[in-house]
């Protein structure tokens, strides 16, 4: 099975600091005042953690993300959502169930191997195995699950800036402060948990300076994903590509889904960046008059993206128990994700704290996208949400551009291009030999202990 890699976004992992070194498993960890815990984040706008649903009656828990066999019906039955403007959340259609995120093997286990059934790790699955081998990596320098490594996943379906995730963050890095004796935490994020991170320094910058030393983040859309998240908003995504796509959600199950997310419209280009070329969208339209028929190529910029999205989604539906419920362009969350720019924006790195940034180089990556052709042009533009878009590339890690990658705006202690894919760079050896510089540990000695998930999926209903 292969997953596909464009337009596909992460979270971070963390790490905490102040252990004895009596208290590791013969890894070398730095010494220093500010030197050794893990904390993890992962997150995404794509879909990046293990989500279970749990019965509100029964308390019950079921995997309904990532899976691999019934995935489309799962993912239609119980993730299927709607954005409520009075609470900022985006709430499930199934009201008997709660969507959360397991926070098993201290947090790690949402992060690790993204499907973590018994059919998955016998098959050896790896498209799945997610922060996994970063998450061994470290464990082989010395850290320990726990006292001096941690994960935190949340639901990816919210904005970046909702309380419930700033709550949940502001508590794991109190809890692995705690847990190191009272030393400064390291972060390491991926992708969109980046932008998560910005915003609690944003919004709560003077927690983020007593807790953390070191943030290192990888592959982060700063400045937004241009290509990936415009086409995302229009016609969904597709995660596996061939004849395995059937047995995985699909393009326009996930479009239903993520047109709901705060979280996607908050990595849409950044109108205020000076993006060495301005994203575009174009459409190849076909305008009838008078029996007289014309074919043009229609240019969206970021001024225009708007109207576009409107006429594309003015009749975007779905139908959910027998109901229909529309999901038309969300101008709520649009405002909403507006006020997160903003916030971004004026994100300033706390002083004290070391900031270390790794993109992606050397993959074609969307940037402007096309719909239609001369030889095929659209004649109402709700067709192009059925529509397979062309597009046209930059540098990039597939996913990200380097240019948003890079425009974090902090002073970075470091910045390094690495080539290599956006989930790529989570398994790159040069990303791992980065991390442990900076982190100033070593992996001279292996550790003897578990370097896989410790929680094992066993439920049948979940395969």
């Amino acid at each position: 099975m292969t997953l596909r890699n464009s337009c596909d976004f992460k979270v971070p992992i963390g790490l905490g600091d102040g252990v004895k070194m009596g208290e590791l498993d013969k890894g070398k960890l730095d010494t220093d005042s500010e030197g050794g815990l893990c904390m993890t984040f992962r997150s995404s706008g794509s879909g990046s953690f293990i989500m279970h649903k749990k019965k509100k009656k029964f308390g019950c828990e079921t995997r309904v993300w990532v899976r691999i066999l019934l995935a489309d019906l799962e993912f239609k039955r119980k993730l299927w959502s709607v954005y409520n403007p009075q609470t900022g959340y985006t709430e499930s259609l199934d009201d008997s169930t709660e969507i959360i995120v397991p926070q098993d093997d201290h947090g790690l286990y949402s992060i690790d191997i993204l499907d973590p059934s018994l059919f998955v790790k016998l098959l050896h699955l790896t498209d799945v195995y997610h922060f996994h081998d970063m998450i061994n990596m470290l464990v082989e320098c010395g850290y320990k699950k726990g006292t001096t490594l941690f994960g935190y996943g949340y639901d990816f379906r919210q904005s970046n800036r909702i309380g419930q995730l700033m709550d949940g963050l502001k508590e794991k890095l109190e809890a692995a402060y705690k847990a190191s004796g009272g030393r400064k935490v390291n972060i390491i994020s991926h992708s969109m948990g980046g932008l998560l991170v910005s915003c609690f320094i944003a919004l709560h910058s003077d927690i983020f300076s007593r807790y953390v030393n070191k943030w290192i983040t990888i592959a982060t859309p700063f400045q937004g994903a241009p290509g990936c998240i415009n086409d995302t908003l229009l016609t969904g995504l597709q995660f596996v590509e061939g004849f395995e796509s059937f047995f995985f959600v699909s393009r326009w199950s996930m479009h239903q889904l993520l047109v709901e997310c705060p979280s996607i419209y908050e990595m849409l280009p950044s109108p205020d960046f000076n993006w060495k070329n301005q994203p575009k969208i174009q459409v190849w339209r076909k305008h009838s008059e008078d029996e007289e028929t014309s074919i043009e190529l229609e240019t969206y910029g970021r001024n225009d993206c708007l109207t576009l999205f409107e006429e594309a989604l003015k009749n975007n539906e779905l139908n959910y128990g027998g109901k229909t419920v529309s999901l038309p362009f969300n101008h709520a969350i649009f405002k909403w994700a507006s006020g997160t720019r903003e916030i971004l924006n004026r994100t300033q790195l706390p002083k004290g704290v070391s900031f270390y940034n790794i993109y992606g180089t050397s993959y074609d990556t969307p940037f402007d996208v096309c719909y239609g052709s001369e030889s095929s042009p659209i004649d109402e533009l709700s067709e192009i949400c059925h529509t397979l878009p062309e597009y046209s590339y930059v540098d990039g890690d597939g996913t990200v551009p380097s240019e948003s990658a890079m425009a974090d705006t902090f002073d970075a202690v470091e910045r390094v291009g690495v080539s290599a894919s956006h989930r790529g760079l989570l398994a790159n050896k040069k990303v791992f030999q980065l991390i442990r510089n900076w982190l100033g540990v070593s992996e001279e000695v292996k550790v003897q202990q578990s370097k896989t998930s410790k929680v094992m999926d066993a439920y049948m209903d979940s395969l």
